[in-house]
């Protein structure tokens, strides 16, 4: 499994043939509604891909929030390796992570098992809709994880702290996932104050996805990021968004483009708004 192809997305046709091949990947479950915690995990326990386990977006891939860390700060890597394992994550297995929400929370796990070193895992692309709608059945079955062994790697991805992002504003490209009227400060549902990070530029993570809820062609992604990036590398952009969770998708969507090495800042607006000394843009 170690050279397998599946490093950004995979089709619900491509998880089919991998499955009826073996050895069977890890399936991951991360549906989840930030207005709801609990509504993915209901979700879950009524159908979900025969063999998945769930993953829950605030207990799971999130450490404790102290007020100045963010809403998702990152948690502790080596803990979060031994969670993976403990589902059955090994050196080089194939791992399909899936949700019900355009893929917003399962390209956090791949950013994060990327973080880990693990290169093999990917995204399925239009999620439980595209699955079902590919005749994929559905399980309301809890199946009991085999636990494995697995030592994280030198991280696949980087990341920058709110210090450095901000003695490096108007120096680096900052990409902002939020939907627009929050980016421009018209609305703030969850964080402290309402605006953005003076400097960055909108693309809503949404816009990498096509009408089916599927990912947009890696020709198109990487025209639309082009012209955002201008003359800048890929290296000189950094993602973020509310809680360092959409912006995972906006690098799930550059790297499945071929533009890779753009870092993320993961305590994002959630964590930069909620420290009156930090600098803020409306408009």
């Amino acid at each position: 499994m170690s050279n397998s192809p599946y490093q950004t997305l995979i089709s619900a046709q491509e998880l089919q043939a991998l499955l009826s091949a073996g050895p069977a990947p890890l399936l991951i479950d991360l549906s989840f509604d930030l207005a709801a915690p609990e509504a993915g995990e209901q979700a879950f326990a009524a159908g979900h891909l025969p063999g998945a386990h769930y993953l829950h977006l605030d207990r799971d891939l999130s450490a404790a929030k102290t007020g100045h860390n963010g809403r998702h700060p990152l948690p502790e890597a080596q803990g979060f390796a031994r969670k993976m394992a403990s589902l059955g994550l090994s050196q080089g297995r194939q791992v399909v992570a899936y949700d019900a929400q355009g893929g917003m929370v399962a390209a956090r796990l791949w950013w994060m098992l990327r973080w880990l070193g693990h290169a093999q895992v990917a995204v399925l692309d239009g999620g439980l809709p595209a699955w079902t709608a590919q005749g994929g059945a559905l399980s309301s079955t809890v199946t009991v994880p085999q636990a494995a062994h697995f030592e994280p790697g030198p991280a696949l991805v980087d990341t920058i702290d709110a210090d450095a992002l901000q003695a490096r504003l108007g120096q680096v490209l900052l990409i902002d996932a939020r939907a627009p009227e929050r980016f421009r400060g018209e609305v703030e549902p969850l964080d402290a104050q309402a605006g953005h990070i003076p400097g960055a530029s909108n693309r809503l993570f949404k816009n990498n996805l096509q009408a089916d809820g599927r990912f947009k062609s890696a020709e198109l992604l990487r025209a639309e990021f082009a012209a955002l990036l201008g003359l800048r590398q890929a290296d000189e952009v950094v993602h973020q968004c509310g809680s360092g969770v959409s912006a995972c998708h906006n690098l799930l969507a550059m790297q499945h483009a071929g533009l890779a090495g753009a870092r993320l800042y993961p305590g994002s607006w959630s964590e930069w708004s909620a420290d009156p000394k930090r600098p803020v843009a409306t408009g």
